[in-house]
Order: structure tokens, then sequence, then C-alpha cells
């Protein structure tokens, strides 16, 4: 397996190669229960076909294998299905009795259907639902139910290394070193895959300890190879290479605080050409810890609640209701910009509050007292701020509750106070100084939407939530309610 050497120098502060976390995956897992009996001379033969809706349209995404007479199957095969929190995921479970050994739908018996949106499964965790015909009504006693859990390989590795009496490769100085981990690629070249920082005028160097995703060093396969080399930095680029050796990451979890594991860092050319050629110095893994970095989906299957408030503002820079001019005015198509940013946020979030009641607040309303869940705040206004200095102090301070604060602003106005709220560019500051915890406003100008769909705007509008969530539990250290173990 080849490597190419020297793949640039590595700039200070640079993100890690290879660190970038994959898409959510969830998998469904399908049972049925008391299926109809479409059999004459025995019970029917079930299967489940998952469909998936876009534009309006209903596309089969898989199918399960067949049950022999069986009424109350349970699938081992899942459906895998990418997961979005800002999109509206519909699908739709159809149950078939099988009858030929032919593809077509047509040609089985209809047992049953059942469909929902992607996120009414992720936020129950597991749900049943009576199956119906085409008609609505019932499939006689028919149920099914639907288990969702995340396949994602959310664990991080954290490694912390140093090297000893490692060559010297500078003429009027030491070494300059640094690493490079490559895993085996599917061209089955070397993949670099991460690169520390470089420790200057030193053979005996002390990295940094760092953190990347385990399914960005080995794909997750523990026992996969890996290869490290060190080398000596030059600022043209071409920098000496010292040595390397492989390793795997069930090797290296040998590594503990206290007990070293001790690389021999080899150059394959001077042990070839020297007899008494031991090594080009020692790389020491000091400690090796591999731990969960939980996602948005894990909080939500481990039982978190998203409580969803809509703060609507009544100010009299609206206008008068009455007046078309007004923001507020219902026209004959019976809509205005709250009601279009109402309903393209709602169809989302409903799917993850039980009793599908949304609080509705004018400005200057109380929130609620006991913060014992985490809550969403969603803000519709004109974009008119008259108390900018108490609403900054007021968004610093709710930095440290379980709380997001996404607006939506309408009309024509000038938002450059929202989007000062907004803190992309940098923390946000109250007028004493203090600064945010941590990012917790969304905004977005609805004015940019007028004429997308609405799931486009609920997109934009719920992008940060699942970022927003996850930071929150991370800094008060907690995890997921039902969390196993790393």
């Amino acid at each position: 397996m080849a490597h190419i050497q020297g793949q640039g120098a590595p700039a200070a502060g640079a993100a890690p190669i290879g660190s970038q976390y994959c898409v959510c995956k969830v998998e469904l897992s399908v049972s049925g229960q008391n299926l109809l009996d479409r059999d004459v001379t025995s019970k029917s033969d079930p299967f489940c076909v998952l469909f998936t809706e876009n534009n309006g349209r209903w596309t089969e995404y898989a199918r399960t294998e067949t049950a022999i007479n069986n009424l109350n199957p349970a699938f081992s095969k899942k459906f895998v299905l990418d997961y979005h929190f800002e999109e509206v995921q519909k699908l739709k479970f159809a149950l078939f009795d099988q009858d030929k050994s032919s593809t077509q739908l047509d040609e089985h018996d209809f047992l049953g259907q059942f469909s929902c949106n992607l996120g009414v499964i992720v936020s129950n965790k597991k749900i049943t639902r009576p199956l119906l015909l085409m008609n609505d009504k019932p499939a006689g006693k028919g149920l099914i139910t639907i288990a969702a859990q995340e396949l994602s390989d959310n664990r991080v590795i954290t490694l912390s290394l140093a090297g000893r009496k490692l060559d010297k490769k500078d003429l009027f100085g030491k070494s300059d070193p640094f690493l490079e981990f490559y895993k085996p690629g599917d061209d089955g070249k070397w993949m670099l895959v991460h690169r520390t920082e470089v420790i200057k005028y030193t053979l005996d160097p002390v990295w940094k300890p760092f953190t990347v995703p385990l399914v960005s060093l080995c794909d997750g396969d523990m026992e996969k190879p890996i290869q490290v080399i060190c080398y000596d930095y030059d600022n043209d680029g071409g920098h000496d290479f010292i040595g390397e050796f492989q390793t795997s990451v069930s090797q290296m979890c040998d590594a503990r605080d206290g007990v070293p594991l001790e690389f021999e860092c080899i150059n394959p050319k001077k042990q070839r050409k020297k007899k008494n050629y031991k090594n080009s110095g020692i790389i020491i893994l000091r400690s090796c810890k591999i731990n969960r970095d939980y996602s948005f989906l894990d909080y939500i299957l481990g039982g978190c609640q998203l409580m969803f408030t809509v703060g609507i503002d009544f100010t009299a820079s609206n206008g008068n209701p009455l007046d078309p001019s007004s923001l507020h005015y219902i026209n004959p198509m019976g809509s205005n910009e709250y009601l279009s940013a109402i309903w393209a946020v709602g169809q989302i979030i409903q799917d993850y509050d039980s009793d599908k009641m949304f609080p509705a607040l004018g400005f200057g309303a109380q929130l609620p007292p006991d913060w014992k869940q985490y809550f969403i705040l969603l803000i519709i206004t004109d974009g008119v701020i008259s108390d900018m200095e108490e609403t900054r102090h007021a968004v610093v301070q709710a930095s440290k509750l379980p709380m997001s604060i996404i607006i939506v602003g309408v009309g024509n106005a000038d938002f450059a106070a929202m989007e000062f709220l907004d803190g992309d560019s940098r923390r946000l500051r109250s007028h004493t100084g203090e600064e945010a915890a941590r990012d917790i406003v969304q905004f977005v100008p609805f004015r940019e939407f007028r004429n997308a769909a609405k799931e486009t705007l609920a997109k934009a509008v719920l992008a940060e939530l699942p970022q927003q969530v996850v930071q929150y539990f991370k800094h008060k250290n907690l995890p997921p309610t039902n969390s196993e173990p790393a």
C-alpha cells in the first residue's frame, strides 16, 4: 500500500483533516400485529414496503423480507435513512401478503398502511399505530410498530503523544517534528486523516492532545491498520522524513494515564543501510481515550423534550390589523407573513411536541419558569427594537439556560438589530460587557423566502437548532437520559 510523503505544511490552528462528522442515520425496525389473513389454507405471508414522499409523489424506498405464515411478523431487515431535523420527511409503510414471485405490488394482497413524518418516530423513539385500508378504514385489528435507533458512529478518540530522542534533521538546530496519521483508502493508498501541530527546536516533543471522530481515523474499525509518520517541518514544504510505524486503535487502547505505550519510529532506508540501526526515536502514546460525542439525535432519542413557544410582535409598528397595509392584516387568501412563518416552522416542530399545543406569547409576556426541558422561543417580528440594551442583556442571560431563540423578521424593515443579536460573526455581549455563553439566536428575514417553498424557510430557520441543543447539554456535561457508556 503506497502513501505520498509531504502533504504540505500544517497550518497553525488548522482544523484536523478528516474531522468532519457524518450525516445522522436512523435505523427503523418494523413489526406487525394482528394482520389481516388473506390466505385460505394458511396465514398471510406479509412483507413491508417503505415509501418516501418527494414533491408530492410517493417513491418506493426499500422492502423487508417476507415472513411466511405469520400474522404477527417482526421483520429482520431494517430501513436505514438519513435524518434531517429541519425537514419534513414523510414516510408511508405499506404491508402486503406475498402471493406470487412478482415484484409488482398490485400482484399481492394489500394488508394495510400507515403514514407519518420521520420526526414523529424519532421524537417518540417507538410508536404503535393502527393500519388503514385505502379508504382510511381500519384494516381489521392490524397494528404496526416502528422503532428508531441511531446508526451513526459518534465515538471520538482522544490521543496524547510525545517523542523521545528523534533524529536531528536541521543543520544548525535540532528538528521541528510533527506527526501525520493515515488510514487505508479504497484506492489502496494511505489517506491522510490528521496532522498534529509542529513543535519547534526539539528532539523530545510533546504534542497537544487532540480529538478526532473514530470513523475518521479508522472507519470505526478498531483493528484497521493506522500509519503514523513523523516529519521534520521545513518552510519550503519539503519536510524531512524522520520515521514511521503502524498501529491500530485496538492496540492504542492499551495506553492509559500513567501506563504509556511506546512505538519505535523507523526509517526503512536507514534500517536497510545500517546494520547497527535501532530506530530514529521513540513515539510515546501517553493516553488513549474513546468517548461518545453525543449528537442532537442522541438527545432526542434519549428523551429530551423540545418545548416550543411562539412570541408574536403585536407592537404598533405593525400597523392596524384592519388596514391592508398592516403585517397582521388577513387578506382574502387567508394568510399573511406572520401566518406563513408560523406554518412553515410549525410543520417541523409539531413532530417533537407530544400534545401539539404551543404557548403563544405577545411581547412582554413571562417565559416558563421551571426550565426542566429545552425551550425554543420562536419570535416573529417586524424588526423594530426600542429597548436594545435590555434585549441584549436578556439574550446573554438566556444563553446560560436550556433555550434557543429563533427570530423571523417579517416586512421590509431594517433588520440590522436582529442580525446583531444573531451573533454568527462574533459572540454577543450585553451592554455591561458580559459575553454570551453560547450562540442561541438564529435570525432569518422572511422577505428572502417570499417566493420560495415553505419548507425552504423552515430549513433556514431551524438549521442551527440541533447544534445549540447539543452545545447546552455538553456544556452542562449532561449525557442523554438513557445513554449507554462508550
